[in-house]
């Protein structure tokens, strides 16, 4: 019997709990959890060939191409742990670039199964923003519901410092909100055409967010309530 492959992609605006949610996923289905932010600052500490590339734009002040965050995501989704499926977080960011996946992953015969977008309202993104800590080592980020632990961060090994962003304040955010409608938000049509998209209403507590996001995926239907 064929092995049956989860390709999971992450929808939602910035607060929306997206990598707390992957972070569960990535446990509960035994899937690797590829987030592009993570991908970055890796290739950028181990000065791998792409990662010397990326660093070489921020340095300059410029955005790091589309071609270069691809290459950093097909270099992943090539690694023996995403044989079986793989969770996308942060990437893609627009059409263009979920265009380009179908093309990376056709290319490598895997394919996305299923997107999942955390629908949450503005109001609620902003006041989980406002309380949002994040680890100076691995990155993660909590919010207030997740109650972190003040003396580190503690998500599996790491125990590195709890920080507030600087950018985390209310006019930025709702930057980086109007930003991910622009330019982020078109995605949930893209793949809603495709039949992929399922809506998950994130503004419950994680672990009911977490327990119905698993049932649809096993079960392969829209959920808003």
């Amino acid at each position: 019997m064929a092995r049956f492959m989860h390709g999971i992609i992450l929808l939602g605006g910035p607060g929306a709990g997206k990598g707390t949610q992957a972070v569960m996923l990535a446990r509960n289905l035994h899937l690797p959890h590829i987030s592009s932010g993570d991908l970055f600052r890796e290739n950028m500490k181990q000065q791998t060939e792409v990662g010397r590339l990326a660093r070489s734009f921020m340095d300059a002040g410029r955005l790091v191409p589309d071609e270069v965050t691809i290459r950093m995501v097909r270099e992943r989704l090539m690694q023996p742990d995403c044989e079986d499926g793989f969770i996308l977080d942060g990437f893609p960011r627009t059409i263009p670039q979920g265009e380009v996946l179908d093309g990376m992953l056709s290319e490598l015969n895997k394919s996305v199964t299923i997107v999942l977008y955390f629908r949450v309202r503005e109001r609620m993104l902003l006041e989980r923003l406002s309380h949002r800590w994040t680890c100076r080592d691995c990155g993660a980020a909590f919010s207030y519901e997740s109650v972190p632990p003040r003396d580190g961060c503690k998500q599996a090994v790491c125990t590195g410092e709890l920080f507030r962003r600087a950018d985390d304040d209310p006019e930025t955010q709702k930057q980086r909100i109007r930003e991910y409608d622009d330019k982020t938000a078109p995605l949930v049509d893209f793949y809603s055409r495709k039949g992929l998209l399922v809506t998950i209403n994130g503004e419950h507590t994680i672990e009911y967010v977490h327990r119905n996001t698993v049932e649809r995926i096993h079960e392969g239907r829209d959920f808003y309530q």
